[in-house]
């Protein structure tokens, strides 16, 4: 699968995103000079969030998109050198200096490997250091992808998307405190939390599943399929007060690397 993103659309509609990830950086507690890793940092909306509350501090924001990089670059250029950007993929992540915090949001459900992930992001701090990170967790779009299966099935779109390859790790907080104590963290905790998602509309919701959600669907679509898609998927996610849903649920964790 392709792991490019449309940067542009992703900056529209990612409101629901920055705001998951505003609570998680409003809640970790800071001096203020620290050495941050933004792991995932798409386009930078939530870089920006944790370089406010480091105004003596660094931050390093990596994304394994170029494009998700590139618009990241371009849009905390202000906050250069202080904040930089590169591209690269958590998997195989090697920093210049440990960080004393890594913070993701929205990003480890992509990785499929969360024991590699781990151990990567354990290598990455320095002792001591923490890991505070929020993803799609158990249960996370089931209804939502129940739709997009049923929309698959349709004669117009069923040759393209059959045997859809896994495209997400959805775990649970007990498999992921496991993980995370398999990777030599210590103080490992991780819980969910509902986080349903409402758009206005069918055309506001297909947007978003378009950029989003449904991206790796869209890939093996012909262009003209593409939209179609999206908005009958949407469209069985309706609720009778005409707003569209996504069933988020975010997977909370955080744990320490031993001094």
């Amino acid at each position: 699968m392709s792991g490019e993103w449309d940067a542009g659309s992703y900056q529209r509609v990612s409101g629901p995103q920055v705001e998951w990830g505003r609570r998680v950086v409003e809640r970790i507690p800071l001096r203020g000079d620290e050495d941050a890793l933004d792991a995932g940092c798409g386009t930078g909306r939530v870089t920006r969030l944790l370089a406010e509350r480091l105004p003596d501090g660094t931050v390093l924001a990596v994304d394994a998109s170029h494009a998700m990089a590139e618009e990241a670059a371009r849009r905390l250029a202000d906050l250069a050198p202080r904040v930089r950007v590169r591209v690269a993929d958590l998997l195989a992540l090697r920093v210049d200096e440990p960080v004393e915090l890594i913070v993701s949001t929205a990003t480890f459900h992509w990785i499929l490997d969360h024991d590699r992930l781990f151990a990567r992001m354990r290598a990455a701090l320095r002792p001591g250091g923490r890991l505070v990170a929020q993803c799609g967790g158990a249960g996370n779009i089931a209804r939502t992808l129940r739709a997009a299966d049923e929309v698959s099935a349709r004669p117009a779109y069923a040759a393209s998307l059959a045997e859809m390859p896994e495209a997400w790790l959805f775990a649970d907080h007990h498999a992921t405190v496991d993980r995370l104590d398999r990777a030599g963290f210590t103080e490992t905790r991780a819980w969910l939390e509902d986080a349903p998602v409402h758009f206005p509309d069918a055309v506001a919701g297909a947007e978003f599943l378009a950029t989003v959600v449904l991206r790796h669907h869209l890939e093996r679509l012909d262009p003209e399929r593409r939209a179609p898609f999206a908005r009958e998927v949407a469209e069985l996610c309706m609720l009778p007060d005409g707003r569209m849903e996504i069933d988020y649920v975010r997977l909370n964790l955080e744990a320490r690397r031993e001094e």
